[in-house]
């Protein structure tokens, strides 16, 4: 039995709507159902649903990933501030968008045999990651009462190591140019 693209669309489509129905359903007939914690799933869900399709489709369809990355990635942080109550954090979270589409470019080159696609998507993954930290540490450190020192104290210490390796007084080695050359015979 051979199935087109239409048919796999209204299959993926069905079954979406089967889940919010169900979902939906449960909703109205148990009123103790804490959605705080189920309305993300759906998003993770359907980012899942997103790297189905992706493999499902072969390697001409490996750019779902990027979106798969994005909405499964969204869904995870909304999961975790649903169960922690720390909207603040969104604040900084979003940063981590750039992280997702990262991993979905990696994805991506690693499903259609890309290596530069690996690369480029490994290199935007550490940017993103990097960026995350220097903005949580702000917001956290900064913003919180409880450490009002420890990120300025932070700021101090990474300037001033900025500014000793600069100028070469970290008990580095000096390249010297003329050591540079091969010994004449």
């Amino acid at each position: 039995m051979q199935t087109n693209r239409s048919n796999i669309g209204a299959l993926i489509g069905g079954a979406i709507m089967i889940v919010f129905g169900l979902l939906s359903l449960t909703g109205q007939l148990f009123h103790a159902l804490n959605w705080d914690f189920f309305w993300p799933l759906i998003l993770i869900g359907f980012g899942a649903l997103l790297f189905v399709m992706m493999f499902a489709g072969g390697k001409e369809s490996a750019a779902l990933a990027i979106p798969g990355s994005i909405v499964t990635g969204v869904g995870l942080i909304l999961l975790f501030q649903s169960i922690t109550h720390h909207w603040v954090s969104m604040s900084y979270f979003w940063i981590l968008i750039i992280l997702f589409v990262g991993t979905g470019i990696y994805v991506m080159g690693w499903r259609a045999d890309e290596e530069a696609q690996k690369q480029s998507g490994a290199k935007l993954m550490k940017i993103g990651l990097i960026l995350f930290v220097v903005f949580g540490m702000f917001f956290e450190m900064l913003f919180s009462s409880d450490n009002n020192i420890l990120f300025p104290a932070f700021l101090v210490v990474l300037g001033a190591y900025l500014v000793l390796s600069r100028a070469g007084l970290l008990g580095k080695k000096k390249n010297n140019p003329t050591n540079t050359l091969p010994p004449v015979n």
